[in-house]
């Protein structure tokens, strides 16, 4: 350069500063799934919904001033009004106490057959991924052959022959969702299993269970978590299903299916008995799949 030239500075604007500025905070993966799903409305909803069925559930017979088995029968059949909220039914019990008591039943159902079929279908379906081979195709072939009889015949089978209970029809229901979930399993396995962290662990001299659990299951727990969202709907509706076949909880327990087929019988002189438990089981059957879808696409890293 000639020492005769002028070298002239120009001052930076303020808009120019800011170009290489990083305009978005760094965050973790929770905290860019959460930001995803305030994104989407209907996932929202479906929460807003869910959150406000289990405070129902919990709050509202400590609140409603009525008792679920005792009968009035001087104030049978009353419509909706201001004393009874959601009406009474043939014996004169109040409905929303007893709808009440129903969504603890339900809902419980929907949450405790989903921890059952969590537990069974991915410990099943993980060591169907990860060992391969033969014991693969012989463990899926046994979910094929399961699969292949339609669940709600096998499902009354094992209630008549356990018996109907709260505790049977838990087991019994959360026994009906592990076959999908295993599947689910079983595909993330294998995508993972050949990953370098895996082969890094076995390198290691990891034993193989150790792998399963620490390594290649909690890098499926997205997936996972969201077919378990998607599966607590499924077991509030074959709950109801077997609660209006009569095979379900016995009386006076109340669930929401229970209290529809009480109120089938009385459709159209009093509608209501039948018509507020359907809504409430189409209400948070629909939550939980907006939920669910929400929570799909905030988990999934190709949103990003």
């Amino acid at each position: 350069m000639n020492m005769n030239e002028q070298i002239s500075f120009k001052k930076v604007s303020k808009d120019e500063k800011q170009v290489e500025k990083i305009l978005r905070p760094s965050t973790t993966f929770l905290q860019d799934a959460w930001y995803r799903f305030k994104r989407n409305k209907l996932g929202l909803l479906g929460l807003l919904i869910i959150l406000f069925m289990l405070l129902f559930a919990v709050v509202g017979p400590m609140v409603i001033p009525f008792d679920y088995v005792t009968q009035d029968l001087a104030n049978m059949y009353q419509a909706p009004n201001s004393v009874h909220w959601m009406g009474t039914d043939n014996l004169g019990r109040d409905m929303m106490v007893r709808m009440a008591y129903g969504a603890r039943i339900s809902l419980a159902c929907g949450f405790v057959a989903a921890i059952i079929s969590l537990g069974v279908g991915v410990v099943y379906g993980a060591i169907a991924g990860y060992i391969g081979g033969t014991v693969d195709n012989i463990m899926m072939r046994i979910v094929d052959i399961i699969s292949s009889i339609p669940s709600m015949l096998y499902v009354i089978l094992l209630i008549m022959w356990l018996g109907s209970g709260l505790t049977n029809v838990f087991i019994v229901i959360g026994l009906t969702g592990w076959l999908g979930m295993a599947r689910l399993v079983r595909g993330e396995v294998l995508s993972l299993k050949s990953r370098e962290f895996v082969l890094a662990a076995r390198v290691s001299n990891v034993s193989h269970w150790n792998i399963i659990l620490k390594h290649l299951i909690p890098n499926a727990f997205g997936p996972i978590i969201v077919s378990m969202t998607l599966s607590i709907p499924s077991a509030i509706f074959l709950e109801a299903s077997l609660q209006f076949l009569g095979l379900g909880i016995s009386a006076p327990m109340p669930s929401w299916g229970g209290l529809a087929q009480e109120g089938i019988s009385a459709l159209r002189a009093f509608p209501y008995l039948m018509w507020v438990p359907a809504i409430f089981i189409s209400l948070t059957i629909l939550a939980f799949n907006f939920f669910g879808d929400a929570l799909r696409d905030a988990l999934d890293p190709k949103q990003n």
